[in-house]
């Protein structure tokens, strides 16, 4: 019979993308690691990961094996979960970024509910870096939000290029001396000090135009042209224009999209919400409602 401890640490270094991170979620060592992986195969008699300094990539092997062990892990969540049903009582604390408060992630939540009476499930909306900087303090339990880069360690969900967003009127080139005007999030934004630097690297002035609390407002303001945005391609409406090289503007890195746990909690049922949720993708800003984009622009 394979050692679930085993698969468990498996699963953790190909969701985690290596050795280091998936040591850090588990709390061992990176050696403990490496052997719970070596013992796995012997116990198999196959190579599951082809490894280099640089890479990891898994076997026909591992990729079959990666499929049987997410099956087991998460029968046996479930098996403690509905067995003590009773006792699934609490509060989950989980906070997301604006990219994850829709309609698709809250009614896997309500279905979860429905699940467990006796649980609650409190939601903060706010900014990736606030958000985990609470989870560091033992406010939040769960976090989904959006990095270029983090310290943290986190369970991949997606990822999309980061691009510049322009209203459809602006002027070309963005050159000379007049300062590029953007608008961001208030700190700390995901976005604002890698788009800074580019901007920096490129020898373009910039100034912060306007400080933005939501999507909406944001959008207003690059559709109106008053400021130039970072956004993910998910976020575009039909009404913005992707930023090309006309602009002038630099390229921007890829955005990661992650799942966050708290390092201290480890609970069959807080596992079993991971799962749960685990597979959310953003709305596509190109399906928004169509009223509440018409508001919008009647409001700009």
């Amino acid at each position: 019979m394979l050692d679930h401890v085993l698969l468990r640490t498996f699963v953790a270094v190909i969701d985690e993308g290596g050795f280091g991170r998936a040591a850090s979620r588990l709390n061992l060592t990176q050696s403990a690691i490496s052997g719970h992986l070596r013992r796995l195969e012997a116990q198999l008699g196959v190579e599951l990961m082809q490894r280099t300094t640089r890479s990891m990539t898994l076997t026909a092997d591992g990729k079959k094996l990666l499929v049987y062990a997410r099956a087991i892990l998460a029968l046996g969540r479930d098996a403690l979960v509905e067995v003590g049903r009773h006792k699934a009582s609490g509060r989950i604390r989980l906070g997301i970024a604006e990219d994850f408060a829709q309609s698709t992630l809250l009614n896997r939540l309500s279905s979860f509910l429905l699940l467990h009476p006796l649980l609650d499930i409190a939601v903060t909306v706010g900014i990736p870096g606030t958000l985990l900087g609470q989870l560091q303090d033992g406010a939040l339990d769960i976090v989904l939000g959006s990095h270029c880069e983090s310290a943290r360690s986190g369970r991949l969900m997606w990822q999309e290029p980061l691009v510049w967003a322009c209203g459809p009127h602006i002027q070309l080139p963005l050159t000379g001396s007049k300062a590029v005007p953007l608008a961001f999030f208030p700190e700390p934004c995901p976005y604002r000090q890698v788009a800074l630097a580019e901007l920096a690297r490129v020898g373009m002035a910039s100034k912060i135009a306007m400080v933005c609390s939501s999507f909406e407002s944001m959008r207003c303001a690059v559709r109106s042209g008053f400021a130039i945005a970072p956004m993910t391609q998910s976020q575009m409406t039909a009404d913005l224009v992707m930023a090309d090289d006309a602009l002038g503007l630099p390229p921007l890195p890829t955005v990661r999209f992650s799942l966050f746990t708290a390092d201290s909690v480890q609970s069959p049922l807080l596992e079993t919400l991971v799962e749960w949720i685990s597979d959310i993708k953003p709305v596509s800003g190109s399906r928004v409602d169509a009223d509440i984009i018409a508001n919008e622009k009647r409001g700009c």
